[in-house]
């Protein structure tokens, strides 16, 4: 095969791959992409290539802390701030956000380098998370808030208004625990961090003084000792 056939066959596998990305993105999003560029970024893990979903998770982060809070605004119209709060911080953590991102079949479309993809990357609730957020902030570069809005909520589907009463963080219930019982404080101690650099795992340990413990772990510090607090709470009751 010459070299004029290898590259027309490369260049129709990318007018492919293109064309499969354009149409995943639309029915996901229900935004189709003029231009692929910042979707093909948020897949890109920075393994593969420097220009990776880093930025555009920076943004879309905060895009979906708004069009959260919004749809919560409205969803739940009677409660008080601080149930809001709690709802918003159980809807937005890393590990929901990775749950999203398998719902919708983001993994076939992750460019992840050899290491980073033997490594389990492509299961890793850190890249996962993160990844989503960057979709986020794809669609909202290129459709505004209002895409923005309409994908969250359509990924998010019933989440949002799954619960009948707003979630309490195990870290906040454990605290108030410890006050009703007339205990000390929680602490929260890191007692191992293992795997590479883009999928961690922490093993933390949540105590009450002497009077009690508990370990976790997670992929990251917060969902380490969001476990530990779980699971010391578990023993308490």
């Amino acid at each position: 095969m010459d070299v004029v056939q290898r590259g027309a066959l490369v260049a129709d596998r990318g007018r492919f791959l293109s064309v499969a990305l354009q149409d995943w993105v639309a029915e996901t999003f229900g935004h189709r992409p003029i231009d692929l560029v910042p979707f093909e970024r948020a897949l890109t893990h920075g393994s593969q290539a420097a220009a990776n979903y880093e930025r555009l998770e920076f943004l879309g982060d905060r895009v979906l802390g708004l069009v959260m809070a919004e749809w919560l605004f409205e969803l739940f119209p009677k409660e008080p701030e601080g149930a809001l709060s709690k709802r918003l911080n159980a809807l937005v953590t890393g590990a929901i956000c990775a749950d999203v991102a398998r719902s919708v079949g983001v993994v076939p479309y992750l460019k992840l380098g050899k290491q980073a993809r033997d490594d389990g990357a492509s299961d890793s609730d850190n890249v996962l998370g993160d990844v989503m957020e960057a979709l986020i902030g794809a669609v909202y570069l290129e459709a505004g808030l209002e895409g923005a809005r309409h994908a969250v909520r359509t990924c998010w589907q019933d989440r949002a208004s799954r619960q009948l009463a707003a979630p309490q963080h195990p870290k906040s219930a454990l605290q108030e625990w410890a006050a009703a019982h007339n205990r000390k404080a929680p602490t929260y101690e890191v007692l191992e961090r293992s795997g590479p650099h883009h999928a961690p795992r922490f093993r933390m340990k949540a105590a009450l003084g002497t009077f009690a413990e508990a370990e976790a772990e997670g992929s990251s510090k917060q969902e380490a000792e969001t476990a530990a607090a779980t699971a010391l709470l578990e023993k308490l009751r």
